[in-house]
């Protein structure tokens, strides 16, 4: 006699995204999730807090009553497309928020986001995420910024979907968001940081 299997096979360790987001959502540690698998997310260092704290409040500041507003690694980011949730350091979402359900903690629509580079974060922010990110159709510039030396990675969404890079490495450099139309000083972005 023949066994015949229709179903794929289960993953080990598979959880669903409904598990997923029922644990998280009772959680006291953030996780990320992907294609069935979750990955706990680790604290940030006192200098990643300080360039966060920087550029959080000048975000905030020049944003105020221009219909965009910040939101820190508490907001939970959904890619339907490809299944990720996760916590970006910075998100700039224009317009109205688009949740995922009714809880009204998960939404799909950030325009800008803004990650901060440390050694055990760097390979997978640069590569991997960014490859998930770019499937957010509402992403128009993905920001990295460097906790270890000075150095800012502009990426932006072109017309044909492409995306260019744009370094900025030195103090006395700005940048331009280009989707809110601000510019940022990286003196500011890393006062009270020294690099030995």
């Amino acid at each position: 006699m023949k066994n015949i299997v229709d179903d794929p096979a289960v993953k080990y360790n598979y959880v669903s995204q409904e598990v997923y987001l029922e644990t998280e959502r009772e959680a006291l540690e953030k996780h990320e999730y992907y294609q069935g698998e979750i990955f706990a997310m680790s604290g940030a260092s006192a200098r990643h807090n300080r360039i966060f704290t920087n550029l959080f409040i000048d975000i905030g500041i020049k944003l105020k009553g221009k219909g965009c507003l910040p939101y820190g690694s508490d907001l939970r980011i959904h890619i339907p497309k490809n299944t990720l949730y996760t916590y970006p350091d910075i998100s700039i979402i224009c317009g109205e928020m688009e949740f995922t359900d009714d809880k009204l903690d998960t939404v799909t629509n950030p325009s800008v986001i803004i990650e901060l580079l440390s050694n055990s974060t760097r390979n997978y922010d640069k590569g991997e995420k960014f490859t998930l990110y770019r499937d957010i159709t509402s992403l128009q510039e993905y920001i990295l910024i460097d906790t270890e030396k000075i150095h800012v990675e502009k990426h932006i969404r072109n017309a044909d979907n492409s995306w260019q890079l744009t370094d900025f490495k030195s103090i006395e450099n700005s940048f331009t968001i280009s989707t809110i139309q601000l510019s940022f000083l990286l003196e500011d972005i890393y006062e009270g940081i020294s690099f030995e």
